[in-house]
């Protein structure tokens, strides 16, 4: 009990005596036995206080519960976005050059979101039609749910078509750019 009472989560409350009687035999005597059971009802029940009056005699117990911010791990939605980041396999298509087409291999969007063609307003793009990119370069970000995820060149290659633009939603597997 001692402990409880030093780290904070326990606390007792007396109801004041007289002056003429405080330190002498009249002052309450603490009941420990009833303390321990009030903060065992707490733990139970999964309250925060429990009072207890009987005549001059008034026992409080309280516990104070952690902060939530401590208990929630944050960096979890962080360790998904690397797993996302790269296309799946699939993900590339040889795209031929019928009726103005480009010829090329196409990068297909592994999510649905919105493609960010830079890493934020105002900045330079990451990529430009007519640019060499090598395995693992960034090619855009698609933001879904709140994360940004980067969309990697899963080879080398020559940018020869940009097929999104800054800011727009895409689909799963739609295709985001033309490598050659």
């Amino acid at each position: 009990m001692a402990q409880l009472a030093n780290r904070g989560i326990l606390r007792m409350a007396e109801k004041k005596e007289p002056a003429a009687s405080a330190g002498g035999a009249g002052s309450m005597r603490v009941d420990t036995a009833l303390v321990r059971e009030l903060a065992e009802l707490l733990t139970a029940n999964e309250l925060t206080e429990i009072e207890v009056e009987d005549g001059d005699r008034k026992i409080k117990v309280r516990r104070e519960l952690a902060p939530l911010i401590a208990a929630a791990p944050i960096a979890a939605p962080a360790a998904v976005a690397p797993a996302l980041s790269a296309p799946p396999m699939h993900a590339k298509e040889d795209v031929g050059s019928q009726d103005g087409e480009v010829a090329g291999e196409a990068v297909k969007s592994p999510m649905v979101g919105t493609a960010y063609l830079s890493p934020e307003p105002g900045a330079e793009p990451f990529i430009a039609v007519g640019k060499a990119v090598k395995p693992g370069d960034t090619l855009c970000i698609i933001e879904a749910m709140k994360v940004m995820n980067p969309i990697t060149a899963p080879g080398a290659g020559v940018i020869r078509k940009i097929m999104v633009s800054d800011g727009q939603p895409v689909e799963f597997d739609q295709a985001l750019v033309v490598l050659g």
